[in-house]
């Protein structure tokens, strides 16, 4: 069960940054974790043809939470490659009912109005999705060595994709805007004490190389380190 992962990089709406996604390609196809927003979904079909993932080996779609820069094409992809949809099932609502901060602490009716019209994700995009992961899902199914790892904090249903080599494709826990070598917690984050327990379980859990939602990829290790002195710095401030 090799694997081989390609960063699909899209550009977010209004210069607002841009978005991982990660194309997986396993012995028996291709597993794609996250979509975009609905403003990529051209840019990512084509670059998905150029990697050879078509109808016949898409054979799942992952998303690491319901946010729409990560969910925003998943519903036409599945339509068009024939491909299942999964996620956690705390943040199904989210993409059911098009509303990013239904199941969030925080949020308001305005809030949740601007950011769906900034994404574009209208009733076209929503979707229920055909599987409802949970915390130590095996993905060895679709070809690849891997598990489900859920990781609360920026959202309920977060989850993270640990592999067998200690790689983590993490969602929107970490971030890395600044470089790899200035990762950080997610400066959106929804219940800080759940994104601490999340930390404490993946310090318990063999993880090598991290590739976040947003920014470069970098080490456990690292961010620990970072973290570590944000912390220091804070309850001595």
């Amino acid at each position: 069960m090799t694997r081989e992962i390609t960063t699909i990089e899209l550009k977010l709406p209004f210069k607002t940054g841009s978005v991982n996604c990660y194309l997986v390609e396993t012995d028996t196809g291709f597993i794609l974790i996250d979509t975009g927003s609905p403003s990529n979904s051209s840019e990512l079909e084509s670059t998905l043809s150029e990697f050879g993932c078509n109808s016949g080996n898409l054979h799942l779609i992952l998303l690491t939470h319901g946010d729409f820069d990560h969910s925003g094409n998943a519903a036409s992809l599945r339509k068009k490659f024939n491909t299942k949809i999964t996620m956690h099932a705390e943040d199904s609502p989210m993409v059911e009912r098009g509303d990013m901060f239904l199941t969030r602490k925080k949020g308001n009716f305005i809030q949740s109005w601007i950011v769906k019209t900034m994404f574009g994700f209208g009733k076209s995009q929503r979707f229920s999705p055909d599987l409802e992961i949970t915390d130590g899902f095996s993905l060895t199914e679709y070809g690849l060595k891997a598990e489900v790892i859920h990781i609360p904090g920026h959202s309920k249903g977060s989850t993270g994709i640990l592999m067998a080599d200690g790689t983590l494709i993490c969602g929107d826990l970490f971030e890395s805007t600044g470089g790899s070598d200035n990762p950080k917690l997610n400066s959106l984050m929804d219940d800080l004490e759940a994104a601490n327990r999340s930390i404490d379980k993946l310090k318990n859990l063999k993880v090598d190389t991290v590739y976040p939602g947003h920014g470069q990829p970098f080490t456990m290790e690292s961010f620990l380190v970072k973290y570590s002195e944000y912390k220091v710095s804070n309850e001595s401030g």
